[in-house]
């Protein structure tokens, strides 16, 4: 079914990965046609359709979200397979980087996660197919367009994944607040890696926890003794992208 994306750089992204069936743009009548030159540029360059709607329609369209004037019609999110993370990780000659989304569930967080990996190099995302976040447009819009470039598989089991991705020598880090984490700064990060972030209430699953190689906890000096799903998943991974001496 088709999926309408909303905000610039949302849009924009989408042009430039040019992952989806890319159907067609949509510009509000009254948009600062300045403020879409980037978009516009690049929709030209795919020769897209462009229709200009009535901002009371896009308004309607959006469902009263911030649309900043543009929307994509577009196909739907090409999720990728194991083996092709895998296989993209040894075409950059590099040891495999991955992230594990244990029944992460808010789309906000989701999100946010994916354009953190985006950002550090992560070579692809696992997320169960049930129980967890799929990419829906409020993933996208929250990962301001990095879902579209980074590489998400749907997996049937996170505890048999794991031991797939150990017999590929890929060792497992969990987040974790037990006695039995080691600090992060205790912890040899520049190896090939998965890292695991579990559920906003209820962590890494029990099996999931007895899979992992490593759990990791980060040290707080603060009154409120964790962080958001989303944060603690973003300061690992640059962790682990600066183990690496953030290789480009």
């Amino acid at each position: 079914m088709p999926e309408l994306l909303y905000r610039r750089n949302v849009v924009l992204e989408t042009l430039r990965a040019a992952r989806r069936e890319l159907r067609r743009l949509l510009i509000s009548d009254d948009a600062d046609q300045n403020s879409l030159r980037d978009v516009l540029a690049e929709a030209g360059k795919r020769k897209i359709k462009i229709d200009r709607l009535p901002h009371k329609e896009m308004d309607r369209l959006a469902r009263g979200e911030n649309h900043q004037d543009v929307m994509i019609e577009v196909g739907t999110y090409p999720y990728a397979e194991l083996d092709e993370i895998l296989s993209y990780a040894q075409t950059q000659n590099e040891p495999p980087l991955l992230l594990l989304l244990d029944l992460v569930q808010d789309p906000a967080n989701v999100g946010r996660l994916l354009r953190t990996a985006d950002a550090c190099g992560v070579h692809g995302v696992l997320l169960p197919d049930k129980g967890s976040g799929e990419i829906t447009t409020a993933v996208v819009v929250s990962s301001m367009g990095a879902s579209e470039h980074i590489k998400v598989a749907r997996i049937g089991n996170m505890a048999r994944t794991i031991d797939i991705l150990k017999t590929e020598d890929i060792w497992i880090a969990g987040l974790d607040l037990s006695p039995q984490a080691q600090r992060i700064d205790k912890i040899d990060l520049n190896r090939p890696l998965g890292i695991v972030v579990g559920n906003e209430g209820s962590g890494i699953r029990r099996l999931v926890r007895e899979k992992c190689d490593l759990l990791i906890s980060l040290p707080m000096r603060g009154h409120v003794q964790s962080l958001n799903a989303a944060i603690a998943g973003s300061i690992v991974m640059y962790a682990a992208w600066e183990a690496r001496g953030y290789r480009n």
